[in-house]
């Protein structure tokens, strides 16, 4: 599997391999990061309004999260199962898989398109707008959302370019977005006094330029994946088993917004204002701290998905203990630095000093088991690499869903200091969720590995599900 610039799965040395995909996959992360950021600098040093015209844009936050999370639903479930194919040498199958999600996600674009055009405004309130900001708000997302097709077809299809072994093709599809839409933010902004429905159009037309790279790259001469007319058709057969494998993102992605409504009604609830800007600190400090490792797992998991599609354990094992070591070796420095010193992350953020007093105490209490998180992400991915749709999902929602979130409201009922409390449930859910996913894992995966070596697969990449 060579191809120009392609990675070769299939042999040569992991380490090197795993380098050459996660350096840009973790690259993507921080442009991305930065694409962000510059998007709200922008916006907040709009003249007389800036201020609050980036709280009504923090509001669509939630909505334009799930719209990625529809993407990953289907990009990330594809581009595994194209992987495990591809591995077998069934590019047609491949091909199939990338047929169906492209139409799944044309699909998808049009339905969000139209439900959040028309549920805009009840949207919006329903996550804090308020008069004051609802203007701005729904003027931001009625466009961000008329471009959502742009949205679906990077994020969704800009994975069956890394899981090929293009990750430097991969990593260049977020630079020319974030680089186009660093030059029209200003423009559309300031020049053309647009406000923010101008950076929601700069954002729109950067992720049509980017929609177009992905589109040309798949259709072009240098993929083994190519998008043909005739394959662009929904089949259950194909897109079934890959809305299995993409719901753990998914739910990982969703939850996120209702994670932050729990916290912040808890907090505001026992703290007041002070708790609830600590938890903005410590949730970007988290995000910040975790967008390495998801580039370590992105770049790992087409690597793992093609060597167990092509029946050979030893390269997915391996690739697996490199991804484990690199992921734990970094979640260490991460914890090191938050125990040890955690001023120098919160004054990134905040130079108040009853803020920073506040911030500093929690971290170390929120950050107190991410020592160990590094195992529950690589154990975790290497799941959806693998094809194991079920365990996935039953871990996507384990660590949230059935234990933080409970443990936000739970918690206080037992400590008399309540702040404390809510602050605790972080790491109470990760050392539990670590706990039974690395037990999991580690019965699972000795599993799998002993049917690969014993060839009882039978061609259906289900077979160990």
């Amino acid at each position: 599997m060579k191809k120009g610039s392609q990675a070769d799965f299939g042999s040569g040395s992991i380490g090197k391999l795993l380098f050459s995909m996660a350096v840009p996959a973790i690259t993507a992360q921080l442009i991305n990061l930065l694409y962000n950021i510059v998007d709200r600098m922008y916006i907040g040093h709009i003249p007389d309004i800036g201020a609050t015209a980036l709280t009504g844009v923090g509001v669509t936050f939630p909505v334009i999260t799930l719209i990625t999370a529809f993407s990953s639903l289907i990009g990330m479930g594809g581009a595994a199962r194209a992987a495990i194919f591809m591995g077998r040498q069934d590019n047609d199958t491949a091909e199939e898989i990338l047929g169906n999600c492209c139409a799944a996600l044309a699909c998808v674009a049009v339905i969000l398109t139209g439900a959040i055009l028309i549920f805009c405004e009840p949207l919006l309130m329903a996550f804090g707008a308020s008069a004051d900001t609802i203007g701005y708000a729904s003027g931001y997302l009625r466009i961000y959302a008329s471009g959502t097709i742009f949205v679906q077809t990077v994020m969704g299809l800009n994975m069956f370019i890394t899981c090929q072994g293009f990750a430097q093709v991969g990593m260049k599809t977020t630079i020319i977005g974030a680089v186009c839409n660093i030059i029209l933010d200003p423009i559309f902004i300031f020049l053309f006094g647009m406000g923010v429905q101008g950076a929601a159009l700069a954002t729109v037309l950067s992720q049509a330029v980017s929609a177009i790279w992905v589109l040309a790259f798949l259709t072009g001469k240098k993929t083994l994946l190519r998008i043909r007319l005739s394959l662009l058709r929904i089949r259950p057969a194909i897109i079934g088993p890959v809305l299995a494998l993409g719901v753990s993102p998914f739910i990982m992605q969703s939850t996120e917004s209702l994670l932050s409504i729990c916290f912040n009604t808890q907090l505001q609830r026992f703290g007041g204002d002070l708790a609830v800007g600590a938890m903005a600190i410590l949730t970007s400090v988290m995000q910040f701290g975790m967008l390495p490792l998801m580039g370590l797992t992105q770049g790992a998991q087409p690597i793992i998905s093609y060597n167990f599609g092509a029946g050979n354990p030893g390269r997915v094992k391996k690739t697996f203990q490199l991804l484990l070591a690199c992921s734990l070796a970094f979640t260490f420095v991460l914890w090191s630095g938050c125990m040890f010193a955690p001023k120098i992350f919160i004054l990134i953020f905040s130079s108040d000093s009853a803020l920073i007093e506040i911030s500093v105490w929690a971290m170390r209490i929120y950050m107190a088991s991410s020592l160990f998180f590094g195992a529950q992400i690589a154990c975790q991915q290497t799941f959806i690499a693998l094809g194991q749709a079920a365990v996935s999902l039953f871990l996507a929602l384990l660590r949230k869903v059935i234990l933080l979130i409970p443990l936000i409201f739970i918690l206080p009922f037992f400590f008399s200091d309540q702040v404390f409390a809510v602050f605790l449930a972080e790491p109470v859910a990760d050392l539990l969720a670590v706990a039974v996913t690395s037990l999991l894992f580690f019965l699972r995966f000795r599993k799998i590995l002993a049917e690969l070596r014993q060839g009882s697969l039978d061609g259906n990449p289900k077979a160990v599900e």
